[in-house]
């Protein structure tokens, strides 16, 4: 199996976003996705920027792939998601419907992200025909599902399965922006609030149990969702690459530990105490099941 680094969900300056992957050009880590996918005025880098990044990722080897928006509001997004999608070099997620149909206009192999609703083999089977060679398969889809979906695939197109592994699971999208809401501004003069939270803003309820993390229009987890322990199980499954989502300060131990284990045919811990993976065995995604059973 391969280790993949999703694309950033926060909203970071453009220093540190560049001084984070030129920390991480040496890490055991297969694919990067670079991109926003959360909110269009998160614009600090521009698609030149991403792409030189890129250049400099796959110098070292790694495969590199540019994600879209997930959600669509204005004619200047979709307008940058259709210049991500003829960039005409690198590989593209597409993280809603309007940047599959814009890729397999143009015949152009893509990822489908974790945003797209792609809930059994037959959607499965429909975006492969279009052009689709990896599926980031939904958050809120379990083990069970998974397997059942793959095996109805068509065998001769079955596509690569990627499969969000660790941290803050982007739940929900909306047209509403929660941050600039919870500092009393409305969301076309929001300040760029979302640069003072670098994990986005928890959430907790009136016992202090973190219930959700706000990112802007993105809605996540309140806990973070660790399917580390769980790496054999998903490869038994049939998933051939585990992702993992950025964070601002643990990201290269996340990895570590992940690549150490699977190198040694390990076993790993959850490394955070207020950590989840409900979903992969078909419960609530807030519960921490501690057995594979």
């Amino acid at each position: 199996m391969k280790i993949s680094l999703g694309p950033i969900l926060y909203f970071w300056p453009k220093n540190k976003v560049q001084d984070f992957y030129a920390q991480l050009v040496d890490a055991p880590v297969d694919i990067f996705y670079l991109g926003e996918t959360v909110c269009y005025k998160r614009n600090e880098l521009r698609l030149r920027d991403l792409l030189d990044i890129a250049h400099k990722l796959t110098a070292q080897g790694k495969e590199v792939v540019l994600s879209t928006l997930a959600l669509l509001e204005a004619a200047a997004e979709l307008h940058a998601v259709r210049k991500v999608c003829e960039n005409g070099e690198f590989m593209v997620e597409a993280n809603d419907i309007a940047a599959v149909h814009l890729l397999s206009k143009e015949s152009v192999p893509f990822v489908a992200g974790p945003s797209i609703n792609t809930y059994n083999s037959q959607t499965l089977n429909y975006f492969t025909k279009l052009g689709m060679q990896r599926w980031v398969m939904p958050v809120e889809l379990g083990r069970d599902t998974l397997q059942q979906m793959l095996a109805e695939c068509e065998p001769d197109s079955k596509p690569e399965t990627e499969v969000f592994t660790y941290g803050k699971l982007p739940l929900a999208y909306s047209a509403r922006c929660f941050t600039a809401r919870a500092h009393n501004l409305p969301k076309d003069r929001c300040e760029l609030k979302c640069l003072h939270y670098p994990d986005g803003l928890t959430l907790k309820s009136q016992e202090q149990q973190s219930l959700f993390t706000i990112n802007g229009i993105q809605t996540q987890s309140g806990d973070t969702y660790d399917l580390r322990p769980q790496w054999q199980d998903m490869a038994n499954s049939g998933v051939d690459i585990l992702r993992i989502s950025p964070d601002a300060n643990t990201t290269a131990e996340t990895i570590e530990e992940l690549h150490n284990s699977m190198q040694n045919n390990s076993s790993i811990q959850a490394s955070v105490t207020e950590s989840c993976n409900g979903y992969w065995f078909g419960q609530s995604g807030l519960d921490k099941i501690l057995t594979q059973e």
